[in-house]
């Protein structure tokens, strides 16, 4: 008995992963419809409740992830890139709910230009990073392999076009907004949004350096 349970086993880290980037998805939705609805005080406080389940959600299985980890004797990949893509992951579902809670407690009014635009950026990146993890459990194959490094791609591009939305927001603010309050305000949701992006890309060159060493 004894023998039997020092046995190496592998845990199902890439069903895991994918339940995590749904919930990433599903943050990433909820958001994107409380800015679309946000003058709709009910509906925004709705939205904003999805978010909080969505995020509570990867949190859960964040901890499975790590918990099964130490239980593991055989991993399918290194353990410190399973312990670090998780991880990360959750980084994303962290910020679309800070971002969330950000509008709420800064008591902002409207949505701006920008804002739907960083938001829109951020739920594409969201959508590939989905795309990228789906593809972990076949790297070994080629074919596959070259779709998640475009996928990864896809998010760096993504990433690019939200760095230049971003700079070209804060010139405009600065430039436009007399009221000191609302340019702390907005700088603050701009900086968020901006860095979902960032952590989707941090996210994707994981999942380079998961394919380049496995495939």
């Amino acid at each position: 008995m004894l023998f039997a349970k020092l046995l190496p086993r592998e845990g199902n880290f890439f069903a895991m992963f994918n339940q995590h980037a749904d919930r990433i998805v599903e943050a990433a939705y909820a958001f994107a419809n409380m800015v679309a609805h946000y003058s709709d005080l009910e509906k925004r406080e709705g939205f904003n409740r999805e978010v909080d389940n969505a995020e509570r959600a990867a949190d859960r299985i964040t901890q499975e992830v790590n918990r099964v980890l130490h239980k593991t004797f055989i991993t399918p990949i290194d353990r410190e890139q399973i312990h670090t893509l998780i991880n990360t992951m959750d980084d994303v579902a962290d910020l679309i709910q800070d971002s969330a809670e950000t509008m709420a407690l800064y008591d902002v009014r409207h949505m701006t230009e920008e804002i739907l635009r960083l938001t829109d950026l951020s739920v594409k990146c969201c959508e590939r990073l989905k795309d990228a993890v789906a593809l972990l459990a076949n790297v070994n194959d080629a074919a596959t392999a070259d779709a998640a490094l475009k996928t990864c791609e896809e998010i760096d591009r993504l990433e690019s076009d939200a760095d230049r939305v971003m700079r070209s927001a804060m010139s405009r603010l600065f430039r436009e907004e007399p009221d000191v309050r609302e340019v702390i305000k907005l700088k603050a949701v701009y900086e968020l949004l901006e860095t979902i992006t960032d952590k989707c890309e941090d996210v994707a060159n994981i999942i380079e350096g998961i394919v380049l060493e496995n495939s």
